[in-house]
């Protein structure tokens, strides 16, 4: 049988993405800060591009073990810096760096970074019925709370659109077009 999806794109990697991560609400601290800092990487490119270098981020980046991340040095960020294997921009892996200490902050106030982001939400995904991606915005009024807070809270790389592709791609937006299959599945957990 065909499924019907709401990305046209023959690429395993993004095609296994869609089915089986986008839009699955996510509650695992490790995960909550991998998909924050690759979607922080993103800004300005492509999810595929990110897609196709998310294992080498996760080796360079200590399985994103935002414990070890905090902890960097000016030596680990010079070695980031002159890995080919990711994103070598400067701002995007300090971002990651100071990123992991107001993650740890976050932990340490509220219990988990769980717990305060779907906060947000009160603790359930917002069911979208788009029927076109043209309809999809790129930010919405909470996507720009989240990311203020986040900002006063001393996060970097977490504007508005960032935040809700982050919210988007951890499940507390389904925007899954109405006619795509996963849409169905993720609003029968």
């Amino acid at each position: 049988m065909n499924k019907k999806r709401c990305w046209k794109t023959e690429d395993t990697l993004m095609i296994k993405y869609h089915d089986e991560e986008w839009g699955n609400p996510i509650h695992d601290d490790t995960k909550l800060y991998e998909f924050l800092i690759l979607e922080g990487v993103q800004a300005g490119l492509s999810w595929q591009t990110i897609l196709n270098r998310r294992e080498n981020y996760r080796i360079a980046f200590d399985q994103f073990d935002y414990r070890k991340i905090a902890l960097y040095d000016e030596d680990k960020i010079n070695l980031l810096l002159n890995d080919r294997e990711i994103i070598r921009n400067s701002l995007k892996i300090n971002a990651a760096v100071i990123n992991a200490k107001a993650f740890l902050k976050i932990q340490k106030q509220y219990g988990s970074f769980d717990k305060y982001l779907w906060s947000f939400t009160e603790n359930k995904p917002i069911i979208n019925e788009y029927k076109d991606f043209k309809d999809v915005p790129s930010k919405t009024e909470l996507s720009e709370t989240i990311s203020k807070d986040l900002r006063k809270k001393g996060f970097k790389f977490v504007g508005p659109t960032i935040i809700y592709a982050f919210m988007q791609a951890i499940g507390m937006v389904n925007d899954h077009l109405v006619y795509c299959y996963r849409y169905h599945e993720i609003n029968k957990k």
